[in-house]
């Protein structure tokens, strides 16, 4: 497994920008498939967005689509999620997350459980 780090999270006002970081040492992120899942309270985790390692191809779930990019910064290792116009809705702890295996991200929602190792996660509150 590898060892992720998210970072970035914090309170933001509705229609605000955030940027979570997500970082590995000892390693090559841009060797993995990454995915971004996000949970609230009382509901279940959410895949918000995937970027596959070989192609770079990127999935994002509808109700972030047009809101939020995820990208990679390779001279950082890291993978970076902008969230823009964010909502109250998009309140939730957040979590980078790498499969061991080769996984494509596709049209749709990543499965939590095709992926394996999980960083600590970051809160985002959105609020007035």
């Amino acid at each position: 497994q590898v060892q992720l780090v998210e970072s970035g999270g914090g309170l933001v006002q509705p229609g605000g920008s955030l940027r979570l970081s997500c970082a590995a040492s000892g390693f090559s992120l841009k060797r993995y498939t990454i995915g971004w899942f996000r949970q609230a309270p009382g509901k279940e985790r959410e895949g918000v967005s995937c970027i596959t390692q070989s192609d770079g191809y990127t999935y994002y779930a509808d109700s972030v689509k047009g809101r939020f990019t995820i990208s990679r910064d390779n001279a950082k290792n890291s993978v970076n999620l902008q969230m823009n116009n964010l909502k109250p809705e998009d309140t939730a702890v957040y979590y980078c997350t790498a499969p061991d295996l080769i996984y494509y991200c596709s049209e749709h929602e990543p499965d939590a459980r095709d992926f394996d190792s999980w960083g600590q996660g970051t809160q985002v509150t959105v609020s007035s």
